[in-house]
């Protein structure tokens, strides 16, 4: 490892995880395809392996976008993912429980209707960031396997304490979570707030195939959302109200299972749990700032937004890509990527997209999972109206594939 009077890295990466992973593959690659030399290195202690192809499946899945895939592509990490385990996923089906599931009250989205083969891709979250950092490696990327300790920022570097050492660069992007300790390091403020509701994830077998269909089930005291796995089991995401997931957790597993049956409304008949169920707080935190003097704040160290869309991980890739674009021009330019001209720009262009999607999730969570007024139930009874418009429903589609907005050229 360098110390300060050593190698002059232009970007370190704090978080080897799927953005901050995404992040350095990117940028390996184009200083491959000629940009020229940038040395980038990620600070990460915990480095996923990629499954083998007859494991078990875990539980932490991602679902991944059409911007999304472009963006692995580009990186490198397309080509890494296991095939057999990755499934695509056709067609979405969107109801209340004021609803039947397979009436004229429910949402349906289909590739086949806005001419694509399919609306994304359900894959372990692991196998991901396997992926990604196999892809770093062979672009010659530096992975550096220790624990982030704190900073000095200089006027001209960044100096970051490491438990194997110091390393000094021009840039310094912080992709190490929700709790980002760089985030705090630099002084950065957010604003978090508790959802008061608890994720609950686990794999299940169920009596019908899942048809390579996601589906989602909006309740008074939360979201139960099913996502088809390669193996023909499906994953679900319970979102749940606090009171509600304490007794899921709870309670024994045949009894779980009775309840997933009830609240599932037998969309994919009898259900049964595969692999143990495991859960986590569920809350929104959005940076007031996503930057700092060279240093700049990706994915969930900059936003965290409710799962109940899947969009958590596309944003992030989606910021990882628009740095990314950002110090590759720069360096065309020979300018310094740490320049506050490059950073100021990435953060109107992330921020202003990453609001719009956060305020349509949490109207879906107000209106469709928890409302009770009369806004709420208009919203409840939309999905039906919604789906009588093949116009609007292609908006939707859109952006759910992630192929609207201001897209990276990675992403596009």
């Amino acid at each position: 490892m360098s110390d300060a009077a050593g190698q002059l890295l232009d970007v370190v990466i704090v978080g080897g995880g799927p953005v901050g992973a995404c992040a350095a593959a990117l940028l390996a690659q184009e200083s491959m395809n000629g940009t020229g030399s940038l040395q980038v290195a990620v600070l990460e202690p915990r480095i996923a392996c990629m499954p083998a192809a007859q494991e078990s499946y875990e539980q932490r899945v991602v679902a991944l976008s059409r911007a999304s895939e472009r963006i692995l592509t580009r990186a490198g990490a397309w080509e890494r993912l296991l095939a057999s385990r990755l499934q695509p996923y056709e067609r979405m089906r969107i109801w209340h429980e004021r609803a039947a599931p397979y009436s004229a009250g429910t949402l349906v989205f289909d590739a086949a209707e806005v001419g694509e083969p399919n609306l994304g891709y359900i894959l372990e979250t692991r196998m991901l960031q396997a992926a990604l950092l196999d892809a770093l490696a062979a672009s010659g990327g530096r992975i550096e396997r220790a624990e982030f300790l704190g900073l000095a920022i200089e006027p001209r570097y960044v100096k970051i304490s490491t438990s194997a050492g110091t390393l000094c660069a021009r840039l310094l992007l912080a992709a190490d979570g929700a709790h980002s300790p760089v985030r705090r390091a630099i002084g950065l403020t957010a604003d978090s707030v508790d959802l008061h509701q608890t994720a609950i994830v686990a794999n299940i077998a169920t009596e019908r195939p899942h048809a390579q269909t996601a589906y989602q089930r909006f309740m008074r005291k939360g979201t139960l959302a099913f996502l088809p796995l390669a193996d023909g089991n499906t994953s679900i995401v319970w979102s749940a109200d606090n009171d509600l997931a304490a007794h899921l957790l709870g309670i024994a597993a045949t009894d779980f299972e009775g309840e997933l049956r009830q609240d599932s409304d037998l969309v994919l008949g009898a259900t049964g749990l595969v692999t143990e169920r495991v859960s986590f707080p569920l809350r929104r935190l959005r940076a007031h700032r996503y930057i700092a003097h060279r240093t700049a704040l990706l994915g969930d160290a900059a936003h965290v937004v409710h799962p109940l869309a899947g969009q958590g991980v596309n944003l992030g890739l989606l910021d990882a890509a628009a740095i990314a674009q950002l110090i590759t021009d720069a360096r065309r330019e020979r300018e310094d990527p740490g320049a506050d001209r490059v950073l100021r720009r990435y953060e109107r262009w992330r921020k202003g997209e990453v609001a719009l999607m956060d305020v349509a999730i949490g109207a879906f969570d107000r209106f469709l999972a928890h409302g009770t007024g009369p806004v709420a139930q208009l919203a409840q009874l939309g999905l039906g109206w919604v789906n009588r418009s093949q116009e609007l429903k292609k908006l939707l589609a859109a952006r759910a594939l992630g192929v609207t907005g201001e897209l990276p050229r990675a992403a596009r």
